[in-house]
């Protein structure tokens, strides 16, 4: 349980290093989140069933990471709208964030992003 924790704590102050860091990350007016953009689809390549669970673990932590930044009226108002049918980008999107947490949403994304693309690189080597 506590190692656990201790992960998230962690993996989240990874991140706010990373947004600390790397100012050019951050902006002062930060864009919307395109995950199908830069998300790399299992689907369009042949990827191995342990390369896919890979690519699916990513996915999941990238989840679990935004949840956790999110306060509890924004988780509800995303359950909400992911019940309604929308995307998990148009969910997002429909979240009133505070500039610190669209900060930490394109670290958390883009941390993601890089981890999907090694992946993919090691499948593409082998």
């Amino acid at each position: 349980m506590a190692i656990n924790w201790i992960k998230r704590v962690f993996v989240l102050a990874t991140i706010l290093a990373v947004v600390l860091l790397l100012p050019f990350i951050a902006s002062a007016a930060p864009e919307a989140v395109d995950f199908s953009k830069s998300a790399i689809v299992a689907e369009e390549i042949n990827l191995t069933p342990q390369h896919r669970q890979q690519l699916q673990a990513v996915r999941q932590r990238r989840n679990r990471d935004i949840q956790a930044m999110l306060d509890s009226s924004q988780r509800t108002e995303l359950a909400k709208t992911l019940h309604a049918g929308n995307s998990f980008n148009q969910a997002l999107e429909s979240l009133d964030l505070q500039p610190d947490q669209q900060e930490m949403l394109k670290a958390i994304v883009q941390i993601s992003n890089l981890k999907m693309k090694a992946i993919s690189a090691r499948f593409l080597h082998n």
